[in-house]
């Protein structure tokens, strides 16, 4: 962008054209014609006109050629200083334009849009994985259950067709939309949080009551408390910035809002629920600055608290026992461990291929779609498989953090970290669980296991990142500059069409005259 760069026109003087255009002819000595020697008569003086003549219309050439380049570089610095202006009013006072950010030789990561797209591509993706992994994992059991194989994977699939305008909905909403959104999302959580403990709303399943049937479908209210308590917290810390230098102002009312979603999921019992919303709430107090002495404090009592309600049951204490060493009891608590890590270890470098899975079959690998669709990637995928999904996982987190750091507003920070935060640990403590790193929780692998109430609160909160990504300063200046020289080149087609308009009337009218006179001369011949 020459124009960019341009300071200023070049100001040419104002007599230099005027000058140029009325350069005098000069003499005959001045053109460098030699005077006739004395004595040579008629026949020198006409040599000697003639050399003037010819100088004086050389020079006249000349000072029509430095005329025609006066005018030429003096509209040619007007254009340069008519597009410096343009750049500078879509590019900002410094004048610099946006043409870095389309330039091929940019890298990646210093374009506008790469947390945006870094974002997009590695949820898209797995989004993508996981409903062919539900398809493949499920097929046997809906099979078994249904009496089609593809009834898991077409509900999955309706989850996913609703979840995706959400996410391009959200995309596309201002920050005052998910501020404005905390309370009553908070509000709605908590009723139906209250509501799944009630006998007869909530249905019971392996000893748990955490979901609501609805039709073919069942809701669970923990993925939703998940986002609500996010934005909750990320909203009351920035109405408090101001206050925040006294810590009780950064504990309530966060710690006593979220500790009381935790008991309200632990009395359903959801422990895998209640570890992945603590971890919400803890990742915006890190982020907002809390004391170490303070968030020590919370994060010792909180381990406190899960060590005493693990051991206080006597199935979590089996899960405990078995975690240490599952194939001290694979018929019994160990079971499911030892034939995830039988899918896992089957799988090799490359696979078996997809949907040549042997656990999925029945009396297997139990929740083969849900808490455990990672060890069916590993033995269908294999060892490959497996790490695409990780690496995939890694790049959402980075870009999440990403989004993060980069962005000027204090809430856009919370929420992002408070997303990326959710999503990564829950990714791990699925995928620690299923490798033997960590006890069995019952989570569920984000945006790839199987089931609705987890794939539309995850999927209206990467929306809300992905919008988060378009609000950071070089993305929004990008945006900002894309959006107008779209609607200049709208504007230029549309008077374009305008004016040629006329033009098509106009031969219009005389293609129609031609045929007319034609038939007119026609008809002059038949008469005579």
């Amino acid at each position: 962008m020459t124009g960019a760069r341009t300071t200023g026109p070049h100001k040419v003087p104002s007599g230099a054209t005027a000058g140029a255009a009325a350069t005098p002819v000069p003499s005959a000595a001045a053109a460098g014609a030699t005077p006739a020697p004395p004595g040579t008569g008629a026949r020198g003086a006409a040599a000697g006109t003639g050399a003037a003549k010819r100088a004086g219309a050389s020079s006249r050439a000349t000072g029509a050629a430095r005329a025609a380049g006066a005018a030429g570089k003096d509209e040619a610095d007007r254009s340069g200083a008519g597009q410096s202006s343009a750049g500078q009013s879509s590019a900002g006072p410094d004048g610099a334009g946006q043409a870095w950010a389309s330039d091929p030789r940019t890298p990646i990561l210093d374009r506008p849009m790469a947390s945006y797209y870094l974002l997009l591509s590695s949820a898209g993706l797995l989004l993508l994985l996981g409903l062919v992994m539900v398809l493949s994992a499920s097929s046997v059991r809906s099979f078994q259950d249904f009496g089609s194989s593809y009834t898991l994977f077409l509900r999955q699939a309706t989850w996913a067709a609703i979840g995706l305008p959400l996410l391009m909905i959200a995309s596309r909403l201002p920050v005052r939309v998910f501020r404005a959104a905390a309370y009553p999302l908070l509000g709605i959580t908590l009723v139906l949080l209250l509501a799944v403990l009630v006998p007869g709303i909530g249905h019971v399943e392996n000893g748990a009551r955490q979901w609501i049937p609805i039709g073919p479908y069942t809701l669970q209210p923990s993925e939703f408390a998940k986002i609500s308590l996010l934005l909750w917290c990320s909203d009351v810390l920035v109405r408090k910035r101001r206050l925040l230098v006294d810590w009780k102002h950064l504990v309530i009312p966060v710690v006593p809002g979220f500790l009381f979603v935790d008991l309200l999921l632990m009395l359903e019992p959801d422990l895998g629920g209640a570890i992945c919303v603590t971890v919400v709430p803890l990742a915006v107090l890190w982020v907002i600055g809390t004391p170490l002495r303070i968030y020590a404090s919370l994060l010792g009592g909180m381990v406190l608290c899960a060590t005493i309600l693990a051991v206080s049951a006597s199935y979590r204490l089996e899960r405990l026992m078995s975690f240490r060493d599952p194939f001290a009891d694979p018929d019994n608590t160990g079971f499911q461990a030892v034939q995830g890590i039988y899918a896992l270890s089957s799988g090799g470098w490359w696979g078996e291929g997809l949907g040549a899975s042997k656990e999925k079959w029945p009396d297997l690998l139990p929740a083969v779609h849900t808490d455990f669709i990672l060890a069916i990637i590993g033995e269908e995928l294999g060892l490959l498989g497996s790490l695409v999904t990780v690496g995939l996982f890694g790049v959402l987190g980075y870009a999440g953090l990403r989004i993060a750091h980069r962005t000027d507003d204090l809430f856009i920070r919370l929420a992002a970290a408070g997303v990326t935060a959710w999503l990564v640990a829950q990714a791990v403590v699925n995928m620690g669980a299923v490798v033997g790193l960590l006890p069995i929780t019952g989570v569920t692998l984000p945006l790839v296991s199987f089931g609705g109430s987890a794939l539309l609160p995850t999927m209206g909160a990467l929306g809300m990142l992905l919008a988060f990504a378009r609000c950071e300063p070089d993305a929004a200046s990008y945006l900002a500059a894309r959006a107008e020289a779209r609607r200049a080149g709208r504007t230029g087609r549309w008077l374009r069409r305008r004016r040629a308009e006329p033009a098509a009337r106009g031969a219009t009218a005389a293609t129609g005259e031609g045929p007319a006179a034609a038939g007119a001369g026609g008809a002059a011949l038949d008469a005579g």
